[in-house]
């Protein structure tokens, strides 16, 4: 059996005295695809800000793609771990976060560039090839400012791909967006999802998504993964009072 792209264990995380995280486990394996779900403040997009330390977990051990990092203090070795960490688990927020003064193109080329230090017209022919695969081919030049929410949704998917992650995260990718183009955007996530069999982790309330896309689907309560297993048992047959009275209130 294949080691898992992503392995959480014992994750603790602590703002202050309230625990958010108390003890998650979860593991990853190549081409799954994860989605977490649960109510708002259960620990959802904490669990993925841990993942790829923008937050410092409390304690416990993460590992991605064969880098192993356990919280601690910030020594030379620690911040290069984190590094590797970030540049093999590509992130997706709710807010597209694109530079407003590049380009879509520009957006998608600069950390490619200034982090990998890729030759750019390398970076670009790839940009051009990942604006293709969202859909927006004909919008490299466009700004930011001129896009629609579905559109630099689509840009930010782009960005996160072209540093060639090993497991894609999306903190709840479409709750920013209108609902005529949160379509568009799970379009893409789910022909990465079976065409090319990228490994994600996704958190959202897009339970048609879930059903259609997840090999897996864990659900998240008061810190914790209480319930855990495919769409087809966690859906219709969840084990847990709490995953079943939040599926009654969703779907």
């Amino acid at each position: 059996m294949t080691e898992p792209v992503v392995r959480v264990s014992d994750l603790r995380k602590s703002f202050g005295d309230n625990e958010v995280l108390k003890g998650v486990d979860l593991e990853v394996a190549r081409g799954e695809v994860v989605v977490v779900f649960g109510r708002s403040g259960s620990g959802k997009s904490t669990l993925l800000r841990c993942i790829n330390f923008l937050e410092e977990p409390t304690s416990g051990t993460i590992e991605v793609g064969g880098i192993r990092i356990e919280p601690g203090t910030r020594t030379h070795r620690q911040r290069e771990t984190i590094r590797s960490v970030r540049l093999k688990a590509g992130m997706v927020f709710q807010e597209f976060n694109l530079f407003p003064h590049l380009t879509a193109l520009e957006n998608i080329i600069e950390a490619p560039v200034t982090v990998k230090g890729q030759e750019r017209n390398h970076a670009i022919e790839v940009a051009r090839v990942l604006l293709t695969q969202v859909g927006l081919a004909d919008k490299g030049d466009a700004y930011p400012i001129h896009l629609s929410g579905g559109q630099k949704q689509r840009v930010a998917i782009a960005r996160a791909l072209a540093m060639e992650p090993e497991v894609m995260m999306f903190d709840e990718p479409t709750s920013a967006l209108d609902p005529e183009l949160i379509s568009e955007v799970l379009s893409v996530m789910r022909s990465l999802a079976t065409e090319t069999h990228m490994t994600m982790i996704v958190v959202t309330h897009e339970m048609g998504f879930a059903r259609e896309v997840a090999t897996t689907m864990a659900f998240v309560d008061e810190g914790n993964i209480v319930e855990k297993g495919p769409p087809a048992s966690v859906i219709t047959n969840p084990q847990h009072a709490q995953t079943k009275r939040f599926l009654e209130a969703v779907l």
